[in-house]
């Protein structure tokens, strides 16, 4: 090791050495800085070249020499600064600034499931930046493991602790319903907390049971001023209702929708939404009062083709309502998209419409055996007409995707249309031309 030592130092002289010796050269012979070249207007005298003035030449070069080392010292002290800025190992470091309207928190609804570490983790491992991304954990339950999990954390999040925890007074038929009472009060506070109390302007809602796409920051970054210009839209989500595999498009991670049906797991919302829907927040079942026409008042959201999450959560009040046939074979997206490069202006309302409206309707009529069968030539798309709620719900129930109806919206419907994947051709169940609004009795 002493060995090792010596040689290093011995090269690390001879190469200080032999630097200075080619500087000294270069500046012997180097033109002062003031000239200007023969032919260049408005020279100045020219110094001339060394001369027998020993000593004169060796304190001007002197001169020279120390000039250069200090323009050479600032520079790195320059840089040393800047990289100072970027070192993430560097503690002392000064704080990247983010303007506020550009931070997006990502608010985890907590209760008592210590696999809130899962979801934890992807989050803190795909976050880009703590500065634009800050986690805040609001937990319901007062769950002593829950907590100690999330605490682990330290200052890589912020646990929040809902501190009502009295049973709610319900109806006696509402009595086996008093965890979905309890999850829209924990709502309620948590998205107080995060818009009235930390002043933030938009946040992500992420549920305790999901895992998260590996571009999932970025696609809520480059929804976030879509979402702000367009007054058409309300909410943007990660999911996809209709996102099984072999139901979706594998090439088309890119694609994205309008949707009239309130997705939810993992969703985006601004403060001046939340100021509108907090003075009547419901005392249960926030999500479905989310996707009645009084809160949705004939605004979208978007949805991705593929869902950038995944609910791993089976456990829960709804009982495993719906995640046996489908939520536990919903896609997750693996490939990162670059959504913040992308032109996202075709998802504003009249140019979105005219195109899909276009799309859907100018594709070939099908029959549910043609789809059924496999027996449909071309790559598609096709479209399969419904004319009422039952023929929507067998066709839907029949062909694998998601037959229930919020008001009269099928999941990821968009005027009336449901759009997927069959036997690799493209499909739109979709209600006949004209169509002009849903008929809530649809439910």
């Amino acid at each position: 090791m002493i060995r090792k030592r010596g040689s290093l130092i011995l090269c690390g002289t001879f190469l200080f050495i032999t630097w200075n010796a080619i500087l000294v050269i270069l500046l012997w012979g180097r033109p002062p800085s003031g000239q200007t070249g023969e032919h260049g207007q408005g020279k100045r005298e020219v110094a001339e070249r060394p001369t027998n003035d020993m000593v004169g030449d060796v304190l001007r070069m002197a001169d020279t020499f120390e000039a250069e080392l200090e323009m050479q010292r600032k520079i790195l002290l320059q840089i040393k600064n800047q990289q100072s800025l970027w070192d993430p190992s560097n503690k002392n470091a000064p704080k990247v600034v983010v303007p506020p309207q550009l931070v997006i928190p990502i608010l985890v609804i907590a209760c008592n499931r210590v696999t809130v570490k899962r979801c934890l983790d992807k989050l803190l491992e795909l976050r880009p930046s703590a500065e634009l991304f800050p986690i805040i954990v609001s937990q319901d339950c007062r769950h002593a493991e829950t907590a100690e999990v999330i605490g682990s954390y330290g200052n890589q999040v912020i646990h929040l602790k809902q501190p009502v925890l009295s049973d709610i007074a319900v109806r006696p038929e509402h009595k086996k319903f008093q965890g979905y009472y309890k999850i829209s009060r924990h709502y309620r506070w948590a998205l107080n907390q995060v818009f009235k109390t930390l002043s933030h302007s938009s946040a992500v809602v992420v549920e305790d049971d999901l895992e998260v796409a590996p571009d999932f920051f970025e696609y809520f970054q480059a929804l976030l001023p879509l979402l702000k210009s367009d007054p058409t839209l309300w909410c943007v989500s990660a999911w996809n209702d209709n996102g099984r595999d072999g139901y979706v498009d594998p090439g088309s991670a890119n694609l994205l929708y309008r949707t009239d049906f309130f997705p939810g797991l993992g969703w985006m919302l601004l403060r001046e939404m939340w100021e509108e829907l907090e003075p009547k927040w419901p005392a249960s079942f926030w999500d479905d009062w989310m996707r009645q026409p009084e809160q949705r008042r004939g605004r979208a959201c978007i949805r991705p083709e593929i869902s950038r999450t995944l609910t791993f959560g089976r456990k829960g009040v709804s009982l495993g309502q719906f995640y046996d046939k489908y939520l536990r074979y919903i896609k997750l997206n693996t490939e990162f998209v670059p959504f913040t490069k992308l032109d996202l202006s075709y998802l504003k309302e009249e140019k979105y419409r005219e195109h899909f409206e276009k799309e859907v309707y100018r594709a070939p009529v099908v029959t549910y055996e043609d789809v059924k069968q496999g027996q449909l030539k071309g790559t598609g798309p096709y479209r399969l007409q419904y004319s009422s709620k039952d023929s929507f719900k067998i066709l839907a129930k029949n062909l694998g995707v998601m037959d229930d109806l919020k008001s009269g919206v099928p999941r990821t419907g968009y005027r009336g249309v449901v759009s997927f994947i069959s036997k690799g051709r493209r499909i739109y169940l979709a209600p006949p031309p004209g169509w002009t609004k849903y008929d809530p009795s649809w439910s």
